[in-house]
Order: structure tokens, then C-alpha cells, then sequence
């Protein structure tokens, strides 16, 4: 048994799909096949079940795969342990980040920080908080950037900021007059919020309290699984909705039909920041990259000061300008 075998094995389970399995490990794909035979062959187990539609992994094929991206991590601790000798945030760094944050965040610190560190390699991959939880655990992802959520269990985490939510609306809206809307104004208006799977969605029925919870279940209810189609909807009439900060300005700045207000609740933000696994061999670097990203972040969202933990004074409702 070899490591290549192993890395072959590893592309399978992935795309479930021995041709483009053999192309990501860029061999031909009789080869491919045969490499796998002869794995199966030495464990006396059938890894996958094979027919001429689909390839399936068996319940032992996805046991051994979980040791084989162990293996794959110790291997990479081992090249780490090389590399770091020649600085801080080198090599490759598989980064997960949920789509509420990426379009708005990403673009705030990627240029800086391949400028900053020029020999990492950065991929990265959008997904839902549990599609990108579970990935981490398989070690597909080295650290994700996300909303932290209350209970990570054993794995480290970098708060990195609070990000509040702001209250958004037709302008013809009721709650457009007002200067400042309170969780209590909602109770009788619509809240669009994203479909389900969104971490997002948990945290705006977590902050608008029992009222909307009440009234959810509709027979013409909406979701979407953008903030884009969310407030093309809110500017067609069809409800209000809360927003992250960082979302704010490239969502609403140039669209008249939409009023943006200061949002007041007990719980009227999320807690973004850095989780990765217990394991993860360059966890000493994660500071530098949480410290980057803190440096490029506006004033519409809160620093939380590393060792303390407490959030920077800026007062929220000074950092946007509501039309």
C-alpha cells in the first residue's frame, strides 16, 4: 500500500467518478482502475461498488478513506514542519467560508494578502456552515471563516469581529419613517430570511424573537438562498429583512427603492471568526491571517482585540449612513 494508492482513493470518494478522479490525479484512467484494484486486492475489501452508471463507496471504502486523510494530514504536519522554516503562512491553505460572508469579506483582504504572503496558495470553497463543518472534519478544509456558533465543541476557533445586523426595507415601508427600528417593531411585518441550511437564518429568528416565529409558518412564504435575491425582493414590496453589516453597502447603496436603518436587539450581531481542527499542523499561523483580515475591515463592524476579547469602540450607529 502506497500513498499515491491512498491519494487515489481519496479522489474517488470525492467525485464518485473514476474518470475525472483520474484526471485530478493526472494519470490515464485504466490506470487509475488498476491502482484501486490493487488496494482492494492487498485489504481483501471491496472499497467501491462498481456499475455502468455509478460509482459507490462502501461503508468499509469511506472507513478507510477517514484513516487516509489522517494519513494525509500527518504527511502534510511533516512538510509543514519544512516549510516553516522559510516564514509564516507558506504552501497551501484550504480555506471554507459561508456565502454570507464571502462576496463581502473576501474582497476586503485577498489582495493584501497575497501581497503580504506571496508563497501561500490559497483555495478556496463557499458553502453552508454544515457542508463546510463536515469538510473540515474530513480534512478537505484546513480552517473556515464563518459565524461562530455558540458551542464548537473541541475545536479551536479566532473570534475576529462582530458584525451587526442592520434592518433593511422598501422605502414605501411603514418602518422607513422610523430612525432606528427595535426588535418589537417587527412583530407586525414580514421578514424574508434565507432558505434553510443558512447559519444566517438561525440568527435572525435568534434575534427577532418569538413574534416572528409566530406568524413563520405562511401560506405564501419566501426564501431564498441569497442576500442578492433576498433584497430584490425586499425592493419589490414583498417584505422586509436583516442584514450583516458588510453586506450593507454592495447590496443597498445604489438601489433607491431600498431604506437601510440602525437595527436594536438584545442579540443584534454575529461573531465571525477562524475555527479549525484541533490537529491542524499550522495553527501558529492562523493569528497572522486573523490579524490581516482584521486590518482591512470597516469601521461598520466591531473588532474583537485578540487575548482580550473584547469588541473595539465603535459606536454602529455612526457607521453607515442610512438613506
Amino acid at each position: 500500500m502506497t500513498l499515491a494508492e491512498l491519494r487515489y482513493l481519496v479522489a474517488a470518494a470525492d467525485l464518485q467518478h473514476f474518470s475525472r478522479a483520474a484526471e485530478r490525479c493526472r494519470i490515464s484512467q485504466p490506470t487509475f482502475s488498476s491502482q484501486l484494484r490493487k488496494l482492494e486486492d492487498y485489504l481483501g475489501v471491496r472499497l467501491f461498488e462498481r456499475t455502468t452508471k455509478a460509482v459507490t463507496i462502501t461503508p468499509i471504502g469511506e472507513r478507510v478513506v477517514a484513516h487516509a486523510r489522517r494519513i494525509f494530514e500527518e504527511v502534510d504536519q511533516i512538510c509543514e514542519l519544512a516549510r516553516h522554516e522559510q516564514g509564516t503562512l507558506t504552501g497551501v491553505l484550504r480555506l471554507g467560508i459561508i456565502p454570507t460572508l464571502g462576496p463581502y469579506l473576501l474582497p476586503l483582504f485577498l489582495q493584501h494578502l497575497h501581497q503580504a504572503f506571496p508563497e501561500l496558495r490559497l483555495i478556496l470553497r463557499e458553502g453552508l456552515t454544515g457542508n463546510l463543518l463536515a469538510a473540515l472534519e474530513t480534512y478537505e478544509l484546513d480552517v473556515l471563516v464563518i459565524a461562530l456558533p455558540d458551542r464548537a465543541g473541541d475545536l479551536p476557533s479566532l473570534p475576529l469581529f462582530q458584525e451587526p445586523f442592520w434592518f433593511v426595507c422598501p422605502a414605501t415601508h411603514p418602518l422607513a419613517a422610523k430612525r432606528v427600528v427595535a426588535e418589537r417593531d417587527l412583530a407586525r411585518h414580514r421578514l424574508l430570511l434565507l432558505d434553510e441550511g443558512h447559519c444566517l437564518r438561525a440568527q435572525a429568528l435568534a434575534v427577532c424573537g418569538e413574534q416572528f416565529r409566530e406568524r413563520e409558518p405562511v401560506p405564501d412564504d419566501f426564501r431564498a438562498t441569497s442576500l442578492e435575491t433576498i433584497c430584490e425582493m425586499v425592493a419589490a414590496g414583498l417584505g422586509c429583512t436583516l442584514l450583516p453589516a458588510l453586506a450593507v453597502p454592495p447590496l443597498t447603496a445604489r438601489n433607491p427603492r431600498l431604506q437601510v436603518r440602525p437595527f436594536e436587539a438584545a442579540q443584534a450581531h454575529r461573531t465571525v471568526g477562524l475555527l479549525w481542527r484541533a490537529s491542524f499542523p499550522r495553527s501558529a499561523d492562523l493569528p497572522a491571517l486573523g490579524t490581516l483580515i482584521q486590518q482591512r475591515l470597516p469601521a461598520s463592524v466591531n473588532l474583537i482585540l485578540r487575548g482580550e476579547r473584547q469588541s473595539a469602540h465603535r459606536s454602529v450607529a455612526a457607521t453607515a449612513t442610512p438613506r
